[in-house]
């Protein structure tokens, strides 16, 4: 099964929106096999963000990340990198899909609500980045028939 990294970033976590993102992948039929709020380190941070080192932005990345608490999750599901990212929607709130994360509650570039890998490659990064081999749960939701063949 294809696993991908969420984080609620610290507006998402401030505004409450927590238990509504985790009930859209939920919803979706994608499961939970990792979970922790977590205050990022600077560290964690620049390493999270190590890609965009070079640009202009990265250092507003970083101090927002580290500015208050973080959700961070694993799902687990058949296409659930792609799927996460549609369920997230654009990047830039103000051109993202109206019933997307980012369009439903994201105010501007900056404050965005969340963030989703966006490669399976990427995915494995981040989620060891984050999260011990410890941390994550395997486990059979009942349901698991009633969603895949």
């Amino acid at each position: 099964m294809e696993r991908t990294f969420l984080a609620v970033k610290p507006d998402g976590v401030q505004r409450q929106l927590v238990g509504e993102i985790i009930r859209r992948y939920e919803a979706k039929g994608f499961k939970l096999v990792g979970l922790k709020l977590m205050q990022p380190t600077r560290e964690l941070a620049e390493k999270h963000y190590g890609v965009h080192k070079e640009r202009p932005f990265f250092a507003g990345l970083v101090e927002f990340i580290t500015s208050g608490p973080v959700v961070a999750m694993v799902w687990e599901g058949d296409g659930v990198v792609a799927s996460a990212r549609k369920i997230i929607g654009a990047t830039n709130p103000l051109t993202a899909e109206p019933g997307t994360i980012r369009g439903d509650y994201g105010a501007n570039i900056g404050r965005n609500i969340i963030h989703g890998s966006d490669a399976i490659e990427t995915a494995q990064t981040e989620i060891a980045l984050w999260f011990t081999p410890e941390e994550l749960v395997t486990w059979q939701p009942s349901i698991t028939s009633w969603i895949y063949e």
